[in-house]
């Protein structure tokens, strides 16, 4: 846990630079990821809006272009709850695979921390009872915490993401109502 010659303390740097790294590269690939579905979303939006103008320049009459205002309303909702999907989809994973390698850390130098806490009660000096009893007690409680934090984490994620299915179905049934309400002269 604690480095005590150079060649430790050079290996757990580069374990720590290793670790950022690794975080870093995550984060960058759902920003990618995110960046890539910004500029499908734009490419779609514009071959749309160029059919939409066509189509209402080529109505004939008053009628013909309202009856194009009107279909437009429903596609446009439901592109936009895709695009909100995709943007929660792109998050969740990013925040899982961040949530895994975090994870996959803690346990590393909870290990390590173990480590030293049963190297270091091993060769305790007598008389130091109290000490190793307040060390071993404050791993405990740190790796509880930890757990309890987690716990709600994971708990918080998991209603965000009913929250948004939720809301996610209720706005596409409600663009489908406003679909079918629209007027059609």
């Amino acid at each position: 846990m604690f480095p005590s010659t150079p060649d430790q303390f050079v290996a757990a740097q580069k374990s720590s630079v290793g670790y950022w790294f690794t975080l870093t590269n995550i984060a960058v690939e759902g920003l990618q990821r995110l960046t890539e579905l910004n500029l499908q979303t734009a490419r779609t939006t514009l071959a749309d809006s160029q059919e939409n103008v066509r189509a209402l320049f080529a109505g004939k009459d008053l009628r013909d272009v309202f009856a194009v205002q009107g279909n437009l309303a429903q596609p446009a909702a439901e592109q936009a709850i895709a695009y909100a999907r995709n943007v929660y989809e792109i998050a969740s994973n990013t925040q899982a695979e961040l949530t895994k390698a975090v994870e996959a850390r803690y346990e590393q130098h909870s290990r390590n921390m173990q480590s030293f806490v049963d190297t270091f009660v091993k060769n305790a000096p007598a008389g130091s009872e109290a000490i190793t009893a307040l060390l071993q007690s404050s791993v405990a409680a740190a790796s509880s915490t930890y757990q309890s934090i987690q716990s709600a984490a994971k708990q918080t994620a998991e209603a965000a993401g009913a929250r948004f299915v939720t809301t996610a179905v209720a706005a596409s049934g409600a663009a489908q109502q406003a679909g079918a309400r629209a007027p059609r002269q």
